[in-house]
């Protein structure tokens, strides 16, 4: 694939100019032939620059703010009460300032007439070829196609929820409800561009202050009734297994605060893009901060160290009882289904623009025959790949944290502070650079210790696999 940046009158910024919610306006910004053959068809077709800071802060918001969240209280069993919360405020404050610094990155480049529109194409840019070509393009690959993966698993045990609460009797298996929820994401995956998403992710906003609100709702009344557990919160009394427990407690934080996306994310905004990305976090980061604390910190508060990888497990109890009224429940599984969808179709970008740029053909109009049927085929490929993945291996619980160590803390702790030092050079006299620094390597070796916790406790419940498992 071709790297893909562009200059200050582009044709990207062409596009932007044109109607934002019809295909005639996306056809009639289309640049000239001569000048699109210079373009990348992922890049022209995918990632479309016609966008709001509130749009950002939707892309943003979907892609920070996922049913992931619900095992922030199993981290919290790994951690206690003190480093759970400490761990908690520092991922949320490096995020926000590794996601900032990014985006100052992209800004200064997109000033001196070098837009870039991908993370690959940044590393490319300013760490070297290799770095954007075997690093940074493969993580980000692999943390994106995983998560929608991660969707469509998280999606099927959602709906298989609903269907046993309704009849507790059903004798549907798990990888059917993954099939359907699949499906359901697989027609979502043809909305054709990542602006596109803005409507179906301000949706996705309100789910993920529904269901936070629901959870911890349902979390104190859990915490009161006289059905629940003892509360303990005592720490594993083998130091070796709560050494690497911190690790992957650590590790499961980082994902949940990871996004691998942000210069994607920020090529949706309509130049001159300066400013909107930082109005788009803060906005954003008030939602984390919200569903983050109130989920993580309630549902420890009811369940100790018995908090399940998703704290809505704990609400059923073995006797197939609840915790909380069924139609409650049944409300805030629904609420995660949905918001799953928008979450695997948001992942699902950085997919869908190096498919498009494989396949597709940008002297051609992005709705002709030509594009839209390869663009309809891989796409549907893609998703089918995914389900059928998370069908055979249902245990994303288990790699949970090895996705946080080994794609989310380099790309969104490490990555952004050393590209920072390069493109603006801080003085090494100056806190700012010896603060970056500091920051790269601390998340580094992180990085390297939650990788080998996180593949430790894989190969230990490594006997409780079992393909097509009906969990």
């Amino acid at each position: 694939m071709r790297s893909y940046s562009h200059n200050s009158i582009s044709a990207e910024e062409m596009v932007a100019s044109g109607d934002t919610d019809s295909h005639a306006g996306d056809a009639a910004s289309v640049p000239p032939a001569g000048e699109q053959k210079k373009l990348d068809a992922g890049a022209l077709f995918v990632l479309q620059s016609k966008g709001s800071w509130l749009h950002c802060s939707y892309h943003l918001t979907t892609s920070i703010v996922s049913p992931a969240l619900l095992s922030l209280p199993f981290a919290f069993t790994l951690l206690g009460w003190v480093p759970g919360v400490a761990c908690l405020l520092m991922g949320a404050a490096v995020t926000f300032y590794s996601y900032n610094l990014l985006s100052l990155v992209l800004e200064h480049h997109d000033q001196l007439g070098h837009r870039h529109l991908r993370f690959r194409d940044m590393a490319h840019d300013i760490l070297g070829p290799k770095w954007g070509r075997y690093y940074v393009g493969p993580i980000q690959f692999a943390i994106c196609f995983t998560a929608v993966f991660g969707a469509a698993l998280l999606g099927g045990q959602s709906l298989k929820s609903i269907y046993l609460i309704a009849r507790p009797e059903g004798t549907m298996k798990f990888y059917e409800f993954v099939a359907i929820f699949g499906v359901f994401m697989m027609v979502l995956a043809q909305i054709p561009t990542f602006h596109s998403l803005r409507h179906v992710n301000l949706i996705s906003l309100m789910l993920c202050l529904a269901y936070s609100a629901c959870t911890t709702a349902g979390s104190i009344r859990a915490g009161h009734s006289d059905g629940a557990p003892r509360r303990d919160y005592s720490l594993s009394s083998d130091s070796q297994d709560r050494i690497f427990g911190i690790f992957s407690g650590i590790a499961i934080i980082a994902t949940t605060y990871g996004t691998g996306i942000i210069p994607e994310i920020q090529a949706t905004a309509a130049p001159p893009v300066t400013g909107k990305m930082f109005k788009g976090l803060c906005l954003s980061y008030v939602i984390v901060i919200m569903t983050f604390f109130s989920v993580a910190i309630s549902g420890y508060w009811a369940f100790g160290n018995q908090a399940e990888g998703s704290i809505l497990t704990n609400f059923i109890l073995k006797n197939n009882s609840t915790l909380v009224p069924k139609w409650f429940l049944m409300m805030t599984n629904l609420f995660v289904l949905l918001q799953l969808a928008a979450v695997g179709v948001v992942y699902l970008q950085p997919t869908n623009e190096i498919l498009e740029g494989l396949f597709a053909d940008p002297t051609k109009d992005q709705y002709s025959a030509r594009n839209i049927v390869p663009r309809l085929i891989f796409r549907s490929l893609s998703i089918a790949i995914a389900t059928l993945v998370a069908a055979m291996l249902p245990f994303f619980g288990a790699f949970n944290a090895a996705i946080g160590a080994f794609g989310f803390l380099p790309l969104d702790f490490a990555v952004p502070s050393v590209m920072y030092n390069i493109t603006f050079k801080p003085s090494k006299r100056g806190l700012l650079f010896w603060l970056n620094t500091t920051i790269a390597i601390v998340f580094s070796i992180l990085a390297v210790l939650g990788s080998i916790s996180a593949v430790r406790q894989i190969v230990l419940d490594a006997k409780t696999y079992k393909l097509f498992a009906n969990v």
